[in-house]
């Protein structure tokens, strides 16, 4: 076990705790006002996401080794980069159990606990880091899902950013999150001889998990971003009025509020 692993993640912790509360002392856009918290929230996620989103995908482009040898080939600073995103997970359960009840926020405290639970073994043993570390080339798709969500929360839905990000949620979706998915299921197949069989259990739950969510978040968007909203022929005899616009675009802001945010 490295010690300073342990060091890491609670600095991690300390440091996305006081990030949130220092957004506390900065205005809120007024378009979100009615939702403070979770503005903030998701911005804290936003950082977490960029952060180590784009350090897994650095970290694996200048050290290859880590996805040719994911037990035991890494530098030392990827298991800094995997405890920091542990701390990260610890300051975000704490804060959705804070703010919202345990009915709300269940699947992702739940998500948070398998992802919890995966990426603690790379800290607690030094080995499968570099599994780890491509795992977290996900966070770059729950950028672009965070960025997403800031922009409904803002009322910018429908616009061209909206749509921008819509479209590189879901290409953000296949290559960062289906595929590491499908390499780390493959690998796990292959590989389980040579991997203890409750690490087994337990890789092949957080796969299965994040998976399905993963699968059912891009069908949604996809329905909800690009199905549904392409022009239609207007029903003869009736006149969308401000009122039923404004049903709709509330529809829209009201399925997004659902836990399976999945804020990884």
């Amino acid at each position: 076990m490295e010690p300073w692993g342990l060091l890491v993640t609670s600095v991690s912790f300390a440091a996305f705790r006081g990030l949130h509360w220092a957004l506390q002392l900065l205005p809120t856009p007024g378009s979100a006002a009615q939702d403070r918290w979770k503005w903030r929230n998701i911005c804290v996620s936003l950082v977490h996401s960029l952060l180590t989103g784009v350090g897994a995908l650095l970290g694996l482009l200048l050290y290859p080794q880590m996805a040719a040898d994911p037990i035991h080939g890494h530098p030392p600073w990827a298991l800094v980069l995997v405890a920091v995103s542990v701390g990260y997970f610890l300051a975000d359960g704490l804060d959705m159990l804070w703010n919202e009840t345990l009915g709300q926020a269940w699947e992702l405290i739940c998500h948070h606990l398998v992802v919890v639970s995966c990426l603690s073994t790379a800290i607690l043993s030094s080995h499968y880091v570099g599994l780890s570390v491509v795992s977290l080339l996900l966070e770059l798709n729950s950028a672009c899902l965070h960025l997403r969500k800031l922009l409904l929360l803002s009322h910018q839905a429908p616009s061209l950013a909206f749509s921008v990000a819509s479209w590189a949620t879901l290409a953000t979706l296949a290559l960062f999150r289906l595929v590491p998915l499908g390499w780390m299921s493959i690998w796990l197949i292959r590989q389980q001889h040579q991997v203890p069989p409750p690490l087994v259990i337990l890789g092949g739950t957080g796969l299965v998990t994040v998976g399905a969510i993963s699968i059912a978040l891009g069908i949604r968007i996809l329905v909800s971003d690009v199905l549904r909203s392409r022009p239609h022929s207007p029903i003869p005899g009736h006149k969308e009025t401000r009122g039923t616009r404004g049903c709709c675009d509330g529809e829209l802001v009201t399925r997004e509020d659902s836990t399976l945010s999945l804020q990884d």
